[in-house]
């Protein structure tokens, strides 16, 4: 019986991470209202990195604002593209347009007012960024300290090539 329960738990834990390591098929909302298939953004060795980030996230709008500064040569450099996914909620979600106005991002921003992304990709906290290639997850960090968008940027080099 031990023998069993172990080997199913490590089945589980083994599917579990498989499905993390690509990106969920779903639909997500443009700030215009259009809807775009997540799967479609990172086909054709498209290099796509993916902020899942909230309006009343502190790290999450420093980490973008840092990268929006860079963000112009990255482009330059490694061809990519990124896409800001906002998890705020029905209650925050008007917030998002006007805040992305003031900031003047430059990044595709997608809306996740169900947190259904977040949750597919058992993301407990945010900031998360990832780097996607081909809907396959290539990097993945939680959190934001100054300096991190450099480590991304050494990222970015490495899977451009």
């Amino acid at each position: 019986m031990k023998t069993l329960s172990i080997t199913l738990l490590v089945l589980f834990c083994s599917i579990f991470s498989f499905a993390q390591d690509v990106l969920p098929n779903m639909q997500l909302e443009t700030l215009d209202g259009k809807h775009i298939n997540l799967e479609d953004i990172s086909k054709d060795d498209q290099l796509v990195v993916i902020s899942l980030w909230a309006t009343w996230c502190v790290p999450c709008k420093k980490e973008l604002d840092a990268i929006n500064d860079v963000y112009s040569d990255w482009v330059d450099e490694t061809n990519v593209k990124l896409y800001a996914i906002s998890v705020d909620d029905a209650r925050t979600v008007k917030r998002v347009k006007p805040l992305v106005s003031g900031k003047q991002w430059e990044y595709e921003i997608l809306l996740d007012t169900n947190s259904e992304l977040k949750r597919r990709l058992n993301a407990p906290t945010i900031p998360l960024t990832l780097i996607v290639k081909n809907n396959k997850i290539l990097y993945r960090h939680s959190g934001y300290t100054p300096g991190s968008e450099d480590e991304l940027y050494e990222k970015l080099l490495e899977f451009s090539e």
